[in-house]
């Protein structure tokens, strides 16, 4: 699995903690372990993903363990690759990333917020940890075995790039009732997630050869429920009525719901 400048694309390589290619585009390690391969020019804002409120929300409410099925469900799904190398891009704070250095030797985690990288570098020292962004993932053709995607970006092309020949994308998105309740109480009309949309843009490339759904029930207190609504998207597009009647709750019990895919690179990409 090899690195690429995202400037000129040439390989890049490592002295010491200092990453430079041929052109003499250098990168250096931040304390942490990880590298900022996310040059000014390719930010579309000044800190680009999500806040470091979202992060640390997030963080803490997968630390507590609410979604370990999920976790589990998704390493399962790994584990017959028999994969040597793999990219987790959107990997956030490293929560699911961690759990797959446990299945896969070589694992780079990539996410274009830079505190999110920042905390997932402090905590599993086995990945390389990359700020990024997906759509000039800094990686050379062909070079991964897997990549996953667990409720982040799918640049079908880019993915299909450095995947090596029959190579995999395995990726969860939120089913159809994901959080009904929850979101139910947040607006007046709810919509049913359609986890098979993004199939069809990935059709050119890959073919689809296992699926699995993945629900268990979430009863959380009130810590819990104000780190899932800082977490999602849902509550910032609710009205601040409906967020402080949610956040005044010292418990609350949803479903999760979640599809888990798997891909494989078509012949001829």
């Amino acid at each position: 699995m090899h690195l690429t400048c995202p400037l000129c694309q040439s390989p890049l390589t490592r002295t010491d903690r200092s990453w430079r290619c041929p052109q003499g585009h250098a990168f250096d390690e931040a304390r942490e372990g990880y590298l900022n391969l996310l040059p000014v020019q390719h930010k579309k804002s000044r800190a680009p993903g999500d806040n470091d409120a979202m992060v640390r929300a997030r963080r803490d409410f997968l630390e507590a363990g609410h979604y370990l099925p999920l976790r589990a469900a998704v390493t399962a799904m790994l584990q017959p690759l028999a994969a040597h190398t793999l990219l987790d891009i959107g990997c956030g704070e490293g929560w699911y990333t961690t759990a797959l250095c446990d299945v896969v030797p070589r694992v780079v985690g990539l996410d274009i917020a830079k505190e999110a990288v920042r905390l997932a570098a402090k905590r599993d020292p086995r990945a390389t940890w990359l700020v990024a962004s997906a759509a000039r993932l800094p990686l050379a053709d062909a070079s991964v075995d897997v990549v996953t995607s667990l409720f982040s970006p799918l640049p079908a092309a880019e993915i299909a790039r450095v995947l090596v020949p029959g190579g995999h994308l395995l990726v969860a998105t939120p089913a159809a009732r994901h959080l009904w309740s929850l979101r139910a109480a947040l607006f007046d009309e709810v919509r049913e997630h359609a986890p098979e949309k993004f199939v069809a843009s990935l059709a050119p490339h890959f073919t689809r050869v296992q699926q699995q759904a993945v629900g268990f029930p979430l009863q959380l207190d009130g810590a819990a429920l104000a780190n899932l609504l800082t977490m999602t998207p849902y509550a910032w597009r609710a009205t601040a009525a409906k967020r402080e009647a949610l956040a005044g709750l010292d418990s609350f019990t949803t479903d999760a719901a979640f599809t888990v895919q798997l891909f494989r690179l078509a012949q001829g990409d």
